[in-house]
């Protein structure tokens, strides 16, 4: 089993934001987590991190409860399961690849951290990952001078950089236009089926799980109230988990570029068979 979470909840005073939450991974899966804004989602990804504690339960990775781990264990658990943030958390004035290379600090002495003297195979490295992304032409550049999805793509390049065994995707692109929402999609999905990793993401649209998803997980209210694969999340499902009527539309949560062009319906997009497209500046 490579990660085994039983009955794992947090409680916020009289608030409980994750219910008795049970999911099994067997082998690497890329997995969307959706449901409404305080539905459990990010809080569940920040207990799987150890930015937050939990109240109970367990956290079985490759058969060790991570929830015990402190100190340096702890600080080694979170390079093994990096974390990619909606807000990107970048040094705006410093240059791209110096951004990345930041993502290996655990590995660095602290000095030369400060200075940003950054050993040559981590800046080649750095490059390389960037590469694969799309973005290795805005190296040089500052964080700040990049769009929304290069920024994203930056963060996520500077998880790589952790060599981790899990990545966490905290709403990767709530707030990105469609095209750029689709390219830092196409990026973690290629980490997942390229390098073999689990990839757990956030998201708020169902044209978007059972596109670039596995399978999907489903919270409202802090419970998990659909677990399935992507192909399964039917249009009852959605409405259970958003806590929806009939009247519910998936269309008016779309991020599908056509469909948001047509207005028309949302429609089912099968997942990449293989590698996703190629992604582009």
């Amino acid at each position: 089993m490579l990660l085994d979470i039983r009955n794992l909840s947090k409680k916020f005073g009289a608030n409980t934001a994750v219910d008795a939450a049970d999911i099994s991974i067997e082998k690497a899966q890329m997995i969307g987590v959706i449901g409404r804004s305080g539905a459990g989602k990010s809080t569940l990804l920040r207990m799987i991190n150890r930015l937050t504690n939990a109240s109970g339960g367990e956290i079985m990775f490759r058969g060790q409860n991570i929830l015990t781990y402190k100190g340096a264990e702890k600080r080694r658990w979170q390079a093994e399961c990096a974390m990619v943030f909606q807000q990107f958390n970048l040094v705006p004035r410093l240059d791209v690849v110096s951004n990345v290379v930041f993502g290996s600090l655990n590995r660095q002495n602290v000095l030369a951290s400060m200075f940003s003297l950054f050993p040559k195979a981590d800046i080649h490295k750095a490059i390389d990952i960037l590469e694969r992304l799309g973005i290795a032409e805005h190296a040089e550049k500052r964080a700040e001078a990049l769009s929304g999805g290069q920024q994203q793509r930056v963060a996520i390049a500077r998880a790589l950089m952790q060599d981790p065994e899990l990545v966490l995707a905290d709403e990767p692109i709530a707030s990105l236009d469609p095209m750029n929402a689709q390219a830092v999609m196409e990026a973690l999905r290629k980490i997942h089926v390229e390098d073999g990793k689990t990839v757990i993401c956030n998201l708020h649209t169902l044209d978007t799980a059972r596109r670039y998803c596995d399978r999907v997980i489903g919270m409202h209210a802090g419970k998990i109230v659909f677990d399935g694969p992507a192909s399964e999340l039917s249009s009852a499902a959605a409405r259970e988990i958003y806590g929806a009527d009939e009247s519910f539309s998936e269309a008016a949560t779309s991020t599908e570029i056509e469909t948001l062009s047509s207005e028309a319906p949302s429609k089912t997009v099968a997942k990449p068979a293989s590698a996703p497209a190629t992604i582009t500046a």
